[in-house]
């Protein structure tokens, strides 16, 4: 099954990642497992720039579901650029893709996935509010898709 990302969605993040040798399994390509590692250093490198650092607060996010689609095998050496947008803020949660690239190869995906966090409190692990300034990005759905400056970071 493949799953596709949403044409409407936010530019609010990337990362830059080395391929390590030991991202590769016994086939020589990049493991399926570590992509979500990918995914989930671009997640966290954006919440702490918005939101502050993720550990020892009372709530954070969770995931509630999880997906990727490979389109090539990535291979050792190289630099990745992980690019992350969200999409469809709620209350409570908020859809959140990758697309991941060789950055000697721009705008070629290897692959792409999704994953969708449900903000909980640390103490009883009930859903709560998004922090504001995953909130605030609910306005710019309608106004900002396909842009290409991530909207949580300063304008160049």
């Amino acid at each position: 099954m493949r799953l596709d990302i949403p044409e409407h969605k936010i530019l609010v993040h990337e990362l830059k990642l080395p391929i390590m040798w030991g991202d590769m399994d016994a086939i020589g390509h990049v493991n399926n497992t570590v992509y979500f590692k990918y995914m989930e250093q671009a997640r966290v490198t954006w919440i702490e720039s918005i939101n502050g650092e993720m550990a020892n607060k009372p709530d954070g996010p969770v995931i509630a579901n999880a997906f990727f689609n490979f389109y090539r095998p990535l291979v050792f050496p190289g630099e990745l650029v992980v690019k992350l947008y969200v999409s469809h803020p709620g209350r409570t949660s908020i859809d959140t893709f990758v697309t991941i690239e060789r950055a000697d190869e721009p705008g070629s995906p290897y692959a792409a996935g999704g994953a969708t966090l449900v903000w909980i409190s640390n103490t009883d692990g009930r859903p709560v509010p998004l922090p504001a300034p995953i909130r605030a990005l609910e306005g710019a759905m309608q106004s900002l898709p396909g842009r290409e400056q991530p909207p949580a970071l300063p304008e160049k």
